[in-house]
């Protein structure tokens, strides 16, 4: 096929991944007048922020912990994509999280705020007071403001520093952060961003971060930003040691790698004290704008998505000639894992040119020698495991099924390993070339867990995702612990994901649905992990000069 046909089909089943979401939001939350648990201590609160999806809550993300605060506003910014056409349900949970521990399992849960995104987009800011634990109304106020990112999505990079700051404590140095907040048009003082606390150091260096332009001054390079450095307690009252005023048009003075400086003042000592200087110096080290890139450039660069399918073939299926089983072939009704099949793969065959789509099977004792094999190839072509378009993996699949003999155990691990092989091969070229998308259809609890956890955190440093489907009734909790939905999903030995590259979704939840809701679920992650893998590698679109269809690439 030209490249110009890849478009105009990318273009028709594009309305799944790009038009339905006019724009992405940000939010950020502050709380008034949490209750002690216990009145020798302040709590230490943080919230959780869960969206629903088909009937289930799923987290999102979570805010930073803040200790000894009754009154927190939180610095983490919660960006959401907005769908016009959808009801996003939104809950947020408040924690009192235990010290000692930063999980969720040793909280307090104090109670939460429950929404939807279009009404806090459509109020601009929202305050709602806290549902408690029982469902009574408790004495909090969580206050959610959003904002759109509209046109510019660059992302700045800073880098601050600071000397010989005033030193506020009695028996050690200052343990100083820094706040920059941006004054809005309505002179209300908005916080952009918290650094973390440096320790007994009146020369801090703190960590690089980044925030939207949007977020840090409206796309307004002259606007002003309020600064301001603070000395830790941990009582939460933290001593005030200077702040400064600066624009992003002076932070771009930065870019080059040059040092740009602000005498850090505290007006009381101005007043007050003769030959009084400043309260220290604050520099930033670096400034860098970090240009986002859409999944559409991407796919316009020629990025094909090569797409992959491994079907379970162990014995708790039921034999297929029994009308029971989930691999039984119905002249007429398809069986579960034909529906997903399709679903899925009809949007992803867009976006991959050769339309040839390897598939492999796991869980069977395959011909000749009856042995059992996690990855054997569906048409029994172990050279070339690639059937088709999707119509070919149908039928390889419905082919091979009086040849097998199901079988177990549920191994998913060496199928992702050998995705993940292809994957690796093109790291090398750091071009956006292939990205790899591995469709794992699956009727139980794999036993493999430990194994497929460390090829998970492997594949998340490689251009790869991976869907999984369970077919059937079988209970999936494990399955959702590899989505990394209970914080982050871990190797054994405790190494944490790069990224979250996992899906998954029991298509028990779709069985009345139409097959377009199954799909929209399974791949509305796809293009932000595509986007995320390229723009971590710092890998830019190529230009789509050379792939210029016919007709203009248009929705």
């Amino acid at each position: 096929p030209k490249k110009g046909d890849i478009y105009e089909s990318a273009a028709n089943s594009l309305g799944l991944f790009s038009s339905p979401c006019l724009t992405k939001v940000e939010l950020r939350l502050t709380c008034k007048g949490i209750s002690d648990r216990d009145a020798l201590s302040k709590p230490d609160p943080c919230i959780v922020l869960n969206m629903q999806s088909h009937g289930q809550w799923m987290e999102v993300d979570r805010t930073e912990v803040i200790r000894s605060c009754v009154n927190p506003t939180y610095s983490k910014v919660f960006t959401l994509d907005f769908y016009f056409e959808e009801v996003q349900r939104l809950r947020f949970e408040l924690y009192d999280i235990n010290s000692s521990h930063n999980g969720l399992k040793e909280a307090i849960f104090l109670g939460s705020v429950e929404c939807t995104l279009g009404q806090i987009i459509s109020q601009r800011k929202l305050s709602k007071a806290l549902l408690r634990p029982g469902g009574t109304v408790g004495k909090a106020i969580i206050t959610i403001t959003a904002e759109e990112l509209t046109g510019n999505d660059d992302y700045i990079e800073l880098s601050f520093s600071a000397r010989k700051l005033d030193d506020k404590d009695f028996f050690s140095k200052s343990d100083p952060f820094l706040e920059i907040h941006r004054l809005n048009d309505d002179a209300t003082l908005q916080l952009v961003y918290r650094t973390e606390t440096v320790m007994n150091n009146l020369n801090p260096v703190w960590k690089t971060f980044k925030v939207s332009l949007n977020s840090l001054c409206s796309g307004d390079h002259e606007r002003k930003l309020q600064c301001t450095v603070w000395d830790w307690d941990s009582n939460g009252k933290h001593d005030y040691i200077g702040e400064f005023e600066a624009t992003f048009k002076e932070m771009r003075g930065a870019i080059d790698g040059r040092q740009v400086q602000w005498p850090c003042i505290n007006p009381k000592y101005k007043v007050k004290k003769k030959n009084y200087k400043n309260s220290g110096i604050v520099i930033l080290n670096q400034c860098k704008i970090i240009k986002m890139h859409s999944f559409l450039d991407y796919i316009m660069g020629g990025c094909q998505i090569q797409f992959t399918v491994a079907i379970d073939f162990t014995a708790s299926n039921g034999d297929p000639r029994n009308s029971c089983s989930l691999h039984y072939i119905h002249p007429y009704q398809p069986n579960e894992y034909l529906k997903a099949l399709v679903a899925v793969g009809e949007i992803c065959q867009d976006y991959d040119s050769d339309k040839m789509f390897p598939a492999f099977g796991f869980g069977a004792r395959i011909p000749p020698d009856y042995k059992v094999s996690h990855d054997f190839a569906v048409n029994f072509n172990e050279e070339n495991p690639e059937c088709a378009g999707i119509q070919g993996v149908v039928e390889a699949y419905q082919a091979c099924l009086p040849k097998l003999q199901l079988y177990g155990p549920t191994n998913i691990a060496p199928i992702i390993q050998k995705v993940a092989k292809s994957a690796s091969q093109e790291v090398h070229t750091k071009e956006a070339m292939q990205y790899f998308i591995l469709l794992i259809l699956t009727d139980g609890v794999i036993t493999d867990m430990a194994d497929t956890r460390e090829a998970i955190v492997q594949a998340s440093h490689l251009p790869m995702s991976i869907i999984i489907v369970g077919v059937g009734n079988a209970d999936f909790s494990d399955m959702q612990m590899l989505d990394g939905d209970d914080g982050i999903l871990r190797s054994p030995k405790g190494e944490p994901v790069l990224r979250d590259i996992v899906q998954f979704v029991p298509f028990r939840n779709f069985k009345h649905a139409s097959p377009a809701a199954l799909a929209k679920s399974v791949l509305a992650e796809v293009p932000n992990q595509v986007v995320d893998y390229y723009n971590s590698k710092g890998i830019k679109p190529k230009v789509p000069s050379q792939y210029q269809s016919s007709r203009p690439f248009g929705p």
